[in-house]
């Protein structure tokens, strides 16, 4: 098992936004959470990486009750978290926002992930030398990812990489997961409101509504009338 919440809740104020919620990533595994806005789903990621800090239940990672531990440290073990709307560090350079990813590896490490990071989004190696901040924001997404491929991670959490792009876009970042995917040896968690490419990439999927899990199942079972209401339900 790589990831496990149990009863994992969390509130701002006195409005909860999660409510007793448990899932299961294996090892491997590619796992997406799906959701309207304002399902819950990046609440849940922050409880997770504990960047959220009013939550109750317990998350452990790789066996490890990471439930206390500071973000730095949950990196440390073997997790890293592509945030929602991507935060780049815009007055850096593409190269230099990558080796900000890989600060706790070797130099040799930094090496071969720059490597691997460049032959998965070739637009970074012609962009190294470019300020994050003038990249446009498929660009910026791509940069992200990298980033948080930089740490080698066991489990990757990406957290609504489609936000705000061009259809086209949204399939070139698609396209490269899935290549990601295919190569192995990483575990994928995937919240994302854009269900259909998060469908094409995933092995088994979470609904979320009002801060719940509302079903498990897999992704065909997902797809169809079974997506269509769970994603159109109100979430106030």
């Amino acid at each position: 098992m790589m990831l496990r919440t149990e009863n994992l809740a969390a509130s701002y104020g006195d409005v909860m936004a999660l409510h007793g919620v448990s899932i299961e990533v294996f090892t491997g595994d590619v796992v997406a959470v799906l959701g309207a806005n304002g399902a819950g789903k990046s609440t849940m990621v922050r409880a997770i990486t504990n960047l959220h800090a009013h939550k109750t239940g317990q998350v452990f990672f790789d066996d490890i009750d990471i439930t206390q531990l500071p973000p730095h440290e949950i990196t440390r073990c073997g997790l890293a978290l592509v945030p929602e709307h991507r935060r780049v560090f815009g007055r850096m350079s593409v190269f230099e926002n990558l080796l900000m990813g890989g600060y706790l590896l070797r130099r040799g490490s930094n090496r071969k992930g720059l490597a691997n990071v460049f032959e998965l989004f070739p637009r970074l190696r012609e962009r190294s030398k470019q300020l994050a901040g003038t990249l446009s924001g498929g660009e910026q997404q791509m940069l992200a990812i990298g980033r948080g491929l930089m740490a080698q991670p066991k489990l990757l959490i990406l957290d609504e990489p489609s936000m705000g792009l061009a259809p086209l876009l949204v399939k070139e970042v698609y396209a490269a997961l899935a290549r990601l995917v295919k190569a192995g040896g990483i575990t994928i968690l995937l919240v994302e409101q854009n269900a259909r490419e998060a469908l094409e990439i995933a092995r088994r999927v979470y609904v979320m509504q009002r801060g719940r899990i509302i079903n498990e199942a897999s992704p065909d079972e997902i797809r169809g009338k079974l997506l269509t209401s769970y994603l159109t339900a109100p979430t106030a």
